[in-house]
């Protein structure tokens, strides 16, 4: 759904369309998304088109270098005790 909502405004029917999901699903999903920030709608009529929430995006992309570099730091210190171990059982 997200991905289909990087190229643009779309309905949550449209967001369902190609999934095999009931409409409560559907709209289950699209609330979890905008409950977390990341989608936006607007009234149009009966429509409400969603479309992502630059200021979601951000938030999310700074929580994923958070732990990216977190994980950094995890696998550097993993590697230097591989190598400490590896050099004491030579």
């Amino acid at each position: 759904m997200v991905s289909r909502l990087m190229e643009g405004e779309a309905t949550v029917t449209e967001l369902g369309a190609p999934f095999d999901l009931s409409q409560p699903a559907v709209s289950h999903h699209v609330r979890v998304l905008e409950d977390a920030g990341l989608v936006t709608h607007r009234v149009d009529g009966p429509r409400r088109p969603r479309r992502l929430s630059p200021k979601g995006l951000a938030s999310l992309d700074a929580w994923i270098d958070a732990v990216r570099t977190a994980y950094e730091a995890n696998y550097d210190r993993l590697d230097s005790l591989w190598e400490t171990l590896r050099k004491e059982h030579r």
